[in-house]
């Protein structure tokens, strides 16, 4: 049975929050310590105590991932896709602010908080992320895919550099993200697994076109290699490669790629999608927080288990992401980069 665009936008947010909590209790922790521990995930689990960015979290509880990507997705909203680079800065500032009151260590990433302290200063917000290199910018851009067309590929690429140029204006960082916000929209107009890795190739070899120059392995290069690197493979064995050679770290060269493969090893389950990628130790709920979204665009939300999704809700009770999802596709195919009243967008 057809998968409609309305059940695949869906299913970006949810997969993308479903990989991020999974990944939670295991982010940062070397690989061998969660293979000892947790195997392979079978569920949501709460944090342990020895996991000093996550402890203290119950079982289900999303990151800075999801809720990067739930203000980033409000603002396209709002903005009928143009996103203020000043309001997106004050918006991550203000979650930032909320998460020190409320105890957690799961704060704001090192492009992103480099950034904002550039801004604190006054330098221009198109300047502000020209070191952004790291993975933030990937892990949140799906509601870009779920409101920007695939085609033509050159206005995606704009939209994802238009919202997210304040804190990852880099060749690296651009690339990577325009490959994850490819897949997706490529999987919200109908694409299958193997028909959106394609996309990710297209997207990221267009991003690395945008951005102040990064040096930095080749993301669409990479991508191809490490999908090629685990073909054919056990999953045990395609895992260990993924983790030893590809690596699962907050660069983005390391985190898309590994996801992306990931992706590539269980095509039809998005929900084992996800327990492997958060399963892999490193920065592994951004992994599979890039992976989930991916996969539960191309499946549809009903490609996740109903419990598994209960459980995200109720471990998650403010957050919307059916009604945000719903909101991002109502903007599909008429949204605009600019800002409503014409002008180009806030510098400063």
């Amino acid at each position: 049975m057809a998968v409609s665009a309305q059940s695949r936008a869906r299913g970006a947010l949810v997969g993308l929050a479903i990989g991020d909590a999974l990944g939670m209790p295991t982010q940062y922790m070397p690989r061998s310590v969660v293979s000892a521990r947790y195997g392979i995930l079978e569920r949501f689990e709460p944090a342990p105590d020895d996991n000093p960015i996550s402890r203290g979290m119950p079982a289900g509880r999303v990151t800075d991932d999801t809720d990067q990507a739930v203000i980033l997705g409000e603002l396209l909203v709002e903005g009928k896709g143009y996103v203020d680079p000043r309001r997106f800065a004050d918006e991550l500032l203000a979650w930032e602010t909320r998460m020190i009151a409320a105890g957690s260590a799961d704060l704001l990433g090192p492009s992103t908080r480099k950034a904002l302290t550039l801004i604190a200063e006054g330098m221009p917000t198109d300047e502000t992320g020209r070191t952004g290199a790291t993975n933030g910018a990937a892990m949140r851009v799906a509601p870009v895919g779920i409101v920007f067309p695939a085609r033509p590929v050159e206005a995606l690429v704009d939209a994802v550099f238009q919202s997210g140029h304040v804190t990852h204006n880099t060749t690296i960082g651009l690339a990577g993200a325009s490959a994850v916000a490819a897949a997706v929209s490529a999987a919200v107009d109908g694409a299958s697994i193997d028909e959106a890795l394609q996309a990710a190739v297209e997207g990221a070899r267009h991003g690395a076109k945008r951005g102040f120059y990064f040096a930095g392995g080749d993301i669409a290069a990479r991508i191809r290699w490490a999908i090629e690197l685990v073909r054919g493979k056990g999953e045990a064995e395609a895992l260990k490669l993924i983790y030893d050679i590809v690596g699962t770290g907050v660069a983005t060269q390391e985190a898309v790629p590994a996801a992306m493969a990931i992706i590539s090893l269980a095509p039809e389950d998005p929900w084992r999608i996800c327990r492997l990628s958060a399963s892999l130790g490193g920065d592994c709920d951004t992994v599979a927080a890039i992976a989930g979204a991916v996969a539960g665009a191309c499946h549809g939300v009903e490609g996740f288990p109903a419990p598994v999704i209960s459980a995200l809700e109720a471990a998650n009770p403010d957050l919307d992401l059916v009604g945000l999802a719903d909101r991002l596709l109502a903007l599909r195919g008429r949204a605009s980069i600019l800002p409503p009243t014409g002008k180009g967008p806030a510098t400063a």
